[in-house]
């Protein structure tokens, strides 16, 4: 897994490239949770270059959904392939994520 960051005014991007499963969810989990322990309010995951996620990868989603929302800070999605953004409907998620179909309106949505 590929993981690149972007600070966009007061958006933290990040850009996963990769498989998203029980190998690389630590890692981002990692990531994600620095950025929140940091500081960061506004967190968009842009998932473009994801082709598979696991319920690993939804569980390193969800957790950091819930620690910003303890926060009152945001995650948000955007770029979701076509196979992903089907497991995050199957499971429910899209009620709880809000999801962008291009990156700029995922920037424009804070």
């Amino acid at each position: 897994m590929q993981i690149n960051q972007k600070k966009e005014g007061g958006v933290y991007t990040f850009f996963l490239n990769g498989r998203f499963d029980a190998h690389s969810a630590g890692e981002v989990e990692e990531k994600l949770d620095l950025a929140v322990s940091q500081g960061a309010q506004k967190l968009l995951v842009d998932l473009s270059g994801v082709e598979y996620i696991s319920s690993a990868g939804l569980r390193v989603l969800l957790a950091i959904a819930k620690k910003l929302k303890e926060k009152e800070g945001q995650i948000k999605l955007c770029c979701l392939q076509p196979y992903v953004k089907e497991v995050f409907d199957v499971a429910g998620l899209t009620q709880i994520f809000k999801i962008y179909n291009t990156h700029q309106e995922g920037i424009d949505s804070f």
